[in-house]
């Protein structure tokens, strides 16, 4: 099906996913004069708080997704692990943006290695894993110690291990599922880096500067922004972020992360086509935030240059424990509060973020104790 471009005021942006994600960026559509529809299993989950429309169904409910493919203009997803057939469904009956060609890019860890180094993006040795006898001759191309993780359906630490043996790796296999799984090799990094990039209908790009993220119980916790890396470093990152989502005829907003190694180079990671959470400090840092960029592609809209006017440290607030500090955050006459509307604190749950805001530049000079100070 053909779209107007750009979308038309009052148009209805359909979003598959109804987490954190697809509430801000239904936020974003609003001020924009759209609607947003939720698809999604989950009953009032976050995104359906805020969105105009709810479909509450399963992600192959074929009935339900024709229903929601003929009340919205226009499809986006707020997370990988939706599965490809439902996109594909919906594409021969409304537009998909991005399209489920960049969905399976990103589904499959082995895929996905293969997209970034053709894209030009340089990644660690890995070896695909189908059977056990295939352990030996990968981790002989890996090196140990590696890290074993599975293809499909990991994130935030889940679907992966590090082995040091053989031994543990054969245990690693039989534990974790789906198969088959990669085997990677254990990177010596100094610090983990993201760029964020937006790639419109008409094939422009505009990128965020890079971040640099730190993980806790592999969890992101916290994103400096910008990263405190050397200028040449951030703009590989982001020149690798841009070719990423051009390979891949993305529209929409593209996160590639890196790891940066002592010697300065940067290996690709892992790539998502969706609003990241190391992009939550661009919503009180930037003329538009990740948010706003996701949203004026998927609606065909000119992408401006995001404007970065301030520094900021973002900070995850993870089940109870982030909770706990909400009221603190609220005093704070620098940061910016964001939280989901997530009914249960569990562990590992993330509830909310908490962004400071430093004047431009500072960031660099300021030792962790002073960026971190009330965080």
């Amino acid at each position: 099906m053909s779209l107007p471009v750009p979308l038309a005021p009052g148009a209805t942006i359909g979003i598959l996913g109804g987490g954190q994600l697809g509430r801000m960026s239904a936020l974003s559509a609003a001020r924009l004069g759209y609607r947003t529809h939720v698809f999604s299993p989950e009953v009032a989950g976050p995104g359906a708080q805020v969105m105009s429309q709810s479909t509450v169904a399963e992600y192959g409910d074929m009935d339900a997704l024709i229903g929601f493919a003929d009340a919205v203009d226009v499809v986006t997803f707020e997370f990988e692990n939706v599965p490809h057939a439902t996109l594909a469904a919906l594409e021969g009956r409304v537009a998909c943006r991005p399209g489920p060609h960049v969905l399976a890019a990103c589904q499959d860890r082995a895929v996905e290695k293969r997209v970034l180094a053709e894209a030009g993006v340089p990644v660690g040795a890995w070896a695909l894993i189908a059977q056990p006898a295939d352990l030996a001759p990968a981790l002989a191309r890996t090196g140990l110690p590696a890290v074993l993780k599975t293809t499909r359906l990991g994130y935030d630490g889940r679907g992966q291990a590090v082995v040091k043996t053989l031994a543990e790796a054969e245990a690693a296999f039989d534990r974790l599922a789906p198969h088959p799984l990669i085997a990677e090799a254990f990177i010596p990094f100094v610090a983990e880096v993201s760029a964020i990039v937006a790639r419109g209908a008409d094939g422009a790009t505009v990128t965020f500067d890079a971040i640099e993220n730190r993980h806790r119980n592999h969890i992101l916790d916290l994103s400096y922004a910008p990263a405190r890396i050397p200028a040449a470093t951030a703009a590989a990152a982001r020149a690798h972020a841009a070719a990423m989502a051009t390979a891949l005829e993305l529209v929409g907003v593209l996160a590639v992360e890196f790891f940066l190694l002592e010697d300065g180079r940067l290996l690709g990671n892992e790539m998502a086509p969706r609003p990241h959470n190391s992009g939550h400090w661009t919503m009180d840092a930037c003329a538009v935030s990740q948010f706003d960029l996701h949203i004026r592609a998927v609606a065909g809209l000119p992408l401006p240059p995001p404007g970065r006017h301030a520094d900021a440290v973002m900070r995850n607030l993870v089940g109870q424990e982030g909770m706990a500090r909400v009221l603190d955050l609220a005093a704070q006459p620098d940061v910016a509060l964001h939280l989901y509307g997530k009914a249960e604190a569990r562990p590992g749950r993330k509830m909310g973020h908490a962004t400071r805001r430093f004047p431009t530049g500072a960031l660099g000079f300021l030792p962790d104790g002073a960026a971190l100070a009330g965080l």
